[in-house]
């Protein structure tokens, strides 16, 4: 049987398990507190420490560093954002959109330079982005991406498109009709990501507290388990668990994604599909899916399709769920032919935050002293580097750095509907990419009105 837990942590090397940090001893007086010891709050920590050394800085963890999502996923270091270019475009303009896009390009060569810097082996390969079109209409879909990409300026050399002969050569997956090609993505280990920050902030002074559960966010301070947290800057950097905070339960959703992975593949699997760069993969039907090969050549595959569960609950039981799990082994092996019956080892999930318009912000609040960073819906391991540098830059006052000014800068996401309708409306959603992707794999043609019903919904 499988292994009922992440690929990611049950492959961390020893040094990396943890230096037995202590639970918070009591009450305390920082410059900045941060909530959540996962990317967004370490890479906070990080950029606040890199800007000024002399900054008493906190980091609260509830768990573990890395225990939640930043552990826990595909391993996917891209440029994708959840809101769409039209969509930024529309609100601030093109030119800010086009900025927007080309930061997130530039924070993937700077989590390169970073964990160059820090001697951080998350096993990071830039090897890009295969999205594959497995029917007509996933040509169609992924024909409106680059449309949409060309009209923005973006060229060649950000996103190309792949014959059918072309991405067969690159990665050789079943009924492939071409492919959308981006060199702007890397496949990670992701908690070697997260365990490595964790000690890199604790080397430049920051402080790390785990098993230290925050009970109250305030102005300038914090409520914890097990004391007061006193602070000039209190940081949320919570995601998915969000809701989990008293008076935060309609601002983020936590929707599970899920995950399998297979046992170490022999080299007669790669000489048969390719895959030479590790490339990410994913295929443009309305289901999200996304795997990696992974630096021990396993795949590492993940798709979502679990259920939303009412008062936007979170619970490790959540974590699994034999049908969604048992339906991402089908697909792989429907794209993979050539897998066979290779093993799966690991299954494994976890929430990801998602704000009702789909649209992921930065923010700090001078006369509260609030900042947040979030709503990443699944998009976050690049995109926390960039909330992290954009949140230091914010507390520091430096107004002259161009990132304050990145679209996503002080955006306010309403509030999701109260439940019962919360709960109707979105696992509505969760099923209708499964009945639209059906409907196309069974005709051969674009489905149209759940689609255009996701589209409104997602503003995709």
């Amino acid at each position: 049987m499988p292994v009922t837990g992440s690929l990611w942590h049950a492959t961390l090397p020893a040094e990396l398990e943890g230096p037995g940090r202590t639970s918070l001893p009591g009450d305390t007086d920082v410059d900045v507190a941060i909530v959540g010891g996962g990317y967004t709050g370490l890479w906070t920590a990080y950029s606040l420490a890199e800007r000024d050394p002399t900054l008493r800085i906190v980091v609260l963890e509830s768990e573990v560093v890395g225990f939640g999502a930043s552990g826990r996923n595909g391993g996917w270091a891209s440029a994708l954002l959840p809101m769409s270019l039209t969509t930024m475009a529309a609100e601030h303009g093109r030119d800010a959109a086009v900025r927007m896009q080309r930061a997130m390009h530039a924070a993937i060569d700077e989590i390169v330079r970073v964990t160059s810097a820090e001697g951080i082996d998350c096993h990071l390969a830039k090897g890009g982005w295969f999205g594959a079109a497995r029917n007509l209409a996933q040509v169609g879909r992924l024909d409106d991406e680059l449309a949409e990409m060309r009209a923005f300026g973006f060229t060649e050399d950000d996103v190309r498109w792949l014959g059918p002969d072309e991405a067969r050569n690159m990665l050789s997956v079943s009924a492939c009709h071409g492919a959308l090609f981006t060199p702007h993505c890397a496949a990670i280990h992701p908690a070697r990501l997260a365990r490595g920050l964790g000690l890199a902030v604790e080397r430049r002074g920051v402080t790390i507290h785990e098993h230290t559960r925050v009970t109250s966010i305030e102005p300038r301070r914090l409520v914890t388990e097990h004391g007061t947290v006193r602070a000039s800057y209190v940081v949320r950097a919570t995601e998915g668990f969000t809701p989990t905070l008293p008076g935060h339960r309609r601002r983020i959703v936590p929707i599970y994604s899920l995950m399998i992975a297979t046992e170490p593949l022999p080299q007669s699997f790669f000489d048969d599909v390719g895959w030479a760069d590790r490339q990410t993969f994913s295929d443009a039907r309305r289901l999200v899916i996304y795997g990696q090969r992974t630096a021990d050549d396993r795949i590492a595959f993940g798709g979502r399709g679990a259920p939303y569960h009412f008062g936007s609950r979170v619970d490790p039981s959540f974590d699994l769920h034999t049908g969604v799990h048992e339906g991402l082994h089908h697909t792989l092996r429907e794209i993979f032919p050539a897998l066979g019956d290779a093993a799966i080892t690991h299954r494994w999930g976890g929430p990801v935050g998602v704000p009702r318009d789909w649209q992921c912000s930065v923010g700090l609040d001078r006369g509260t002293g609030l900042g947040w960073a979030g709503g990443y819906v699944g998009d976050g391991v690049t995109t926390t580097n960039l909330a992290g540098r954009t949140l230091a830059a914010l507390i520091a006052g430096d107004d002259d750095d161009p990132i304050v000014s990145l679209t996503w800068v002080g955006h306010r996401s309403r509030s999701w509907e109260p439940e019962p309708l919360r709960w109707i409306g979105i696992n509505a959603m969760v099923r209708l990419p499964i009945s639209a992707d059906a409907y196309e794999e069974r005709h051969g043609r674009p489905e149209r009105w759940r689609s255009a019903v996701l589209s409104r919904m997602t503003g995709h």
